[in-house]
């Protein structure tokens, strides 16, 4: 999660933008947590909290996808078991320590909470960083066992076959006539039932990056915007509102709306790179954002306001879009304020800037 952008000094202004897409997701995900936790409500009652959630997640993964990248890296076995301890390292200790004391702090009973956060995909809401850790050790695998072959060109169809299984296991989440796999209690406390959910997203990430090149000609292009933004309506159109499809077609329109949501962002993003510099007010805050995800992520559970009112308000008087993503976003701004002036304080120590946030 708070993995360096690595491009070439050429592609500076890429870098900034990314950083900058990188601080917006983070903040949609504190924005949804506000909305969905501190004002007791749910997508039922939000069409604001349903668009976000759409991209939100699948953006996160997508950009982590996209990072793990690393032209030069060499797949021996020292480089990679050193990569892998590392990542080991900065996942699965800062998780531990800080859903321990949220669930200390902010649950009723803590053995029992503990328990059943550890049992549960989601673990408490701590569950990101755990399945991150997943999707980078499945990556690292795959492209250690395909340089086994002495080929570069041996990477790219491992990873399409293996985004085609990941396409699959997403796809039968959402079957549960066909397939009931996921509602074992091993692949639940595993969270592997939400490494089914994003792993395609991570790939796509990857690849995207791996041939940037192109993938910039097809942004460009006069057809491909216009023919991700159709696609984007009649998927959230048909999930949202329509529901056209039944049975084990429902969910189709709302994935494809979710990668053209994906690619529409990072569009807009890389269109107007400018904006996202560190000379621009927004582009400097996003990117200081962007590389204080871990610290974020981490911290802004204990900082989410408990205003059920605020929800219940909402409820009574629903299709508010603006007034519901402007309130959610400026409350965000203010968690996100706390989590930062907290993990600074925390990072005055060196032994917890770097088992807490990863950093040297």
């Amino acid at each position: 999660m708070n993995a360096s952008v690595t491009l070439p000094a050429a592609q500076h202004q890429r870098l900034e933008w990314l950083d900058a897409l990188r601080g917006f997701t983070m903040l949609m995900v504190v924005t949804n947590h506000v909305y969905g936790l501190g004002f007791d409500t749910n997508t039922k009652h939000s069409m604001f909290m349903s668009l976000c959630l759409l991209f939100r997640m699948p953006l996160f993964f997508f950009i982590s996808g996209f990072l793990a990248y690393k032209a030069s890296f060499s797949w021996n076995l020292r480089d990679t078991g050193q990569l892998i301890a590392k990542k080991m390292r900065v996942q699965i200790i800062p998780t531990v320590v800080f859903m321990t004391a949220y669930i200390a702090l902010m649950f009723k009973t803590f053995w029992q909470s503990f328990q059943d956060a550890w049992l549960s995909p989601t673990k408490a809401g701590y569950w990101f960083t755990l399945v991150l850790l997943e999707m980078f050790l499945v990556y690292y695998a795959v492209c250690w066992v395909a340089r086994r072959f002495k080929s570069h060109n041996f990477e790219v169809p491992a990873l399409l076959l293996l985004w085609a299984l990941a396409l699959f296991a997403y796809a039968t989440l959402y079957m549960p006539s066909w397939f009931s796999w996921f509602k074992d209690d091993f692949w639940k406390a595993t969270s592997i039932t939400e490494l089914a959910r994003y792993m395609h997203f991570f790939l796509l990430g990857n690849l995207v990056h791996r041939y940037w090149t192109q993938m910039q000609r097809l942004l460009d292009s006069k057809w491909f915007f216009p023919f991700i933004v159709v696609v984007a309506f009649l998927g959230a159109g048909d999930y949202l509102k329509w529901h056209l499809l039944r049975m084990q077609w429902a969910n189709l329109p709302r994935t494809l709306s979710m990668y053209a949501f994906v690619l529409m962002i990072v569009a807009f993003f890389r269109h107007y790179a400018a904006w996202f510099t560190k000379e621009t007010r927004i582009g400097s805050a996003l990117q200081y954002i962007g590389v204080r995800t871990l610290d974020i992520y981490l911290i802004h559970y204990f900082f989410i306001p408990k205003l059920p009112d605020v929800g219940v308000w909402f409820k009574a008087h629903p299709r508010n879009f603006v007034l519901e993503g402007t309130t959610s976003i400026a409350m965000a701004l203010l968690v996100v304020g706390f989590c930062l002036l907290t993990g600074h304080i925390l990072r005055i120590s060196p032994f917890l800037k770097k088992y807490l946030f990863g950093r040297e």
